[in-house]
């Protein structure tokens, strides 16, 4: 179909409409073919590809599942607070409240307001790591040749710094990020051995605890030893939910976490949301 003209370029443009590729978002969600949940419940479907991002801002009780479909997917997560931004996700009080540097199920994402952003609720990989990071524009460069976001070797970072412009949000509001399904492991020495995926079909759930603004870039690990920039999609699904309430077991697993859970609702609830 010829595009020199105005004309032709609407033609080829409306021809698409209808057209599915293997990586892109479903909408309305609820057309996802095989949802986690009641269809109409599902608020977010998307496939991102290898090298690519996503973004999207979740109501407070979301959960968000994602799936490393075929076993090299590398969701790099960051979190903030969807109307203050300025509270974000902390890894490092992530980390050092709960004593643990392995994320899995249980474990809860902070702000550095020592409350809860988002809480782990399923987890069939285990294999996800709280100190690497993403990839930068100098490493990937260094590493593949290249690491803008038009390469072939886009860099993690990049693609936040798109990620967070179409929310408002610049460079320097960017965090150190959280890895899902590529994992390291400490040594006695204090030097990481590089523990790969868990395999296709592994997946994290996760709850938004706040109304939470996402960003996700799924690329290789920074760790990862492979000559060759190594990425295939990553699923992402959305439905709503509740968030997490006493009684609930997670709310009470540890002293820790039960205070930024009391942290989290006694900060709602002065603003009427909770």
């Amino acid at each position: 179909m010829a595009t020199a003209t105005t004309y032709g370029a609407r033609a080829h443009a409306r021809a698409q409409e209808g057209t599915h590729t293997d990586a892109m978002p479903v909408v309305p969600a609820g057309n996802w073919p095989t949802p986690p949940c009641e269809a109409g419940h599902l608020v977010w479907a998307e496939t991102v590809a290898g090298g690519n991002y996503t973004h999207r801002v979740l109501a407070r009780g979301t959960e968000l599942r994602l799936t490393d479909t075929h076993g090299d997917a590398c969701a790099h997560l960051l979190l903030f607070v969807a109307d203050r931004p300025w509270e974000r996700l902390n890894v490092a009080d992530t980390v050092k409240v709960q004593w643990n540097a392995y994320l899995t199920e249980g474990q809860l994402l902070l702000s550095d307001q020592g409350r809860v952003l988002a809480s782990v609720v399923r987890d069939t990989s285990a294999r996800h790591d709280a100190l690497c990071g993403t990839s930068t524009l100098v490493r990937n460069t260094a590493r593949y040749g290249d690491g803008t976001p038009q390469s072939g070797a886009p860099a993690g970072r990049e693609l936040f710094k798109l990620a967070a412009a179409k929310n408002g949000l610049g460079p320097r509001d960017l965090p150190p990020s959280l890895s899902f399904f590529q994992g390291v492991a400490v040594r006695d020495d204090g030097t990481l051995d590089f523990t790969g995926s868990a395999g296709p079909g592994g997946s994290v759930t996760l709850r938004a605890e706040q109304d939470v603004t996402v960003l996700i870039a799924n690329v290789p690990h920074p760790a990862d030893p492979r000559p060759d920039y190594v990425s295939t999609p990553l699923e992402v699904l959305a439905w709503r939910a509740a968030a997490t309430g006493p009684g609930d077991p997670l709310w009470d697993a540890t002293p820790e976490g039960r205070r930024a859970f009391l942290n989290t609702v006694e900060f709602l609830a002065a603003r009427g949301l909770a």
